[in-house]
């Protein structure tokens, strides 16, 4: 069945809560603030936001229910996204078929958390009941473990090496100079990140993503609404989401995208090779050349080398994660799903932080999340362009 396209589908008002290392406030303030920026920057009245979406890891014991008594919204069409690194494409997906429908005529989309000195360790012991059960009462509660198997695996069978790891993390180093918002703006060499100590072999320091505190959002709603409001804004041209793909493969090197992938290139007109720059989700670097594959940049079992024939800066090819992406800006828990996809609107809007990449019309944004012992369950991408 072919999907309906997202006719007239705007992106717009992308906001960034700075990030900081820790926080002594709760994910409500992070989370309200993002609210109070979107309203702002907008121009919009509070109560124009008929329709919300949340994603938060930190959250809890609320939910996106309790949420809007928190923030004194009234809408009429909600959801609660806790879906981690996929939430940022999954709330577009929501967000755009609920202003289609008229269920909403403009939706916030917010993601955000905080980070207590203990708040990570907390999550790693509640992050699911298989983690609970079958991996943190043994010692192997935390992602750096369960990043270190897959990336050794990703080495043998598809012959990376640590310098195109590197080549990848030294590159979203230099994007994130000129980014405000970036925790990690400080100059990285390849020589530097192969010097820097062993965390879980094959990874090192800087291959593991550092969380934070903060929040990402943006607004969805209705082209012809954004115009009249004068608001830039970018196009949903396609999307999709699989959860739980290839669920039998005994080390996860791939994600649903490679089973939906050609719809969602039929959906935006255009292919990957078409794309101005890519924002994929990047908590370690592995996970990048697993996208890359998976959404058809390169084949399967050929990223290293397709690491190797591209610059990945913004002003080089195949520009990504153009604002640093996590593994410079931090991981602000479930806004590190919504990061790229912000990046992008800024990026085709002319609003960007940092630097520009020239004459973008094209982005590709991807999402991956709720990784248990060896794989993350949801996967989910979009094609957005200018207005």
């Amino acid at each position: 069945m072919t999907r309906l396209p997202y006719d007239d589908v705007a992106l717009a008002v992308p906001v960034t809560v700075p990030y900081v290392r820790h926080s002594i406030r709760g994910a409500h303030w992070f989370l309200a603030r993002a609210l109070a920026e979107l309203i702002k920057a907008s121009g919009l009245p509070k109560d124009a936001i008929d329709g919300l979406t949340v994603s938060s890891f930190t959250l809890a014991p609320d939910t996106a229910v309790g949420l809007t008594q928190q923030l004194g919204l009234s809408p009429r069409w909600l959801d609660h996204i806790p879906m981690g690194g996929a939430s940022g494409i999954v709330a577009l997906r929501r967000a755009a078929r609920a202003v289609q429908s008229g269920d909403a005529n403009v939706v916030a989309c917010l993601a955000g958390d905080t980070n207590h000195v203990d708040s990570f360790r907390r999550s790693l012991e509640n992050f699911s009941q298989f983690a609970r059960d079958a991996t943190y009462p043994y010692g192997a509660g935390g992602p750096n473990m369960i990043f270190a198997l897959i990336t050794a695996h990703y080495m043998r069978v598809a012959g990376a090496t640590a310098d195109d790891f590197g080549k990848l993390c030294v590159a979203q180093r230099d994007n994130a100079r000129h980014n405000p918002h970036a925790l990690l703006k400080a100059p990285l060499t390849l020589e530097q990140y192969l010097g820097a100590r062993m965390i879980a072999d094959p990874l090192r320091l800087y291959d593991c993503v550092m969380p934070c505190a903060g929040a990402e959002a943006f607004l969805v709603m209705r082209a012809d609404l954004a115009r009249r409001h004068g608001l830039k804004f970018a196009r949903v041209l396609g999307t999709i989401e699989r959860h739980n793909a290839f669920a039998d493969d005994p080390v996860a090197l791939r994600g649903g995208w490679a089973l939906d992938r050609d719809e969602l290139y039929a959906q935006a007109g255009a292919g990957p090779d078409e794309m101005d720059f890519v924002e994929t989700y990047d908590d370690y670097p592995v996970m990048s050349m697993v996208q890359f594959e998976g959404l058809g940049l390169c084949r399967e079992g050929e990223a290293p080398a397709f690491v190797r024939t591209n610059t990945f800066t913004t002003d080089g090819t195949c520009p990504l994660n153009t604002s640093g992406g996590q593994l410079s800006c931090g991981q602000a828990g479930a806004a590190g799903g919504f990061l790229g996809l912000v990046e992008a609107i800024r990026q085709l809007t002319g609003q960007t932080l940092g630097v520009a990449v020239a004459n973008a019309r094209l982005g590709l944004v991807a999402g991956y999340g709720m990784v248990t012992y060896d794989r993350g369950v949801c996967s989910g991408a979009a094609v957005v362009g200018t207005g």
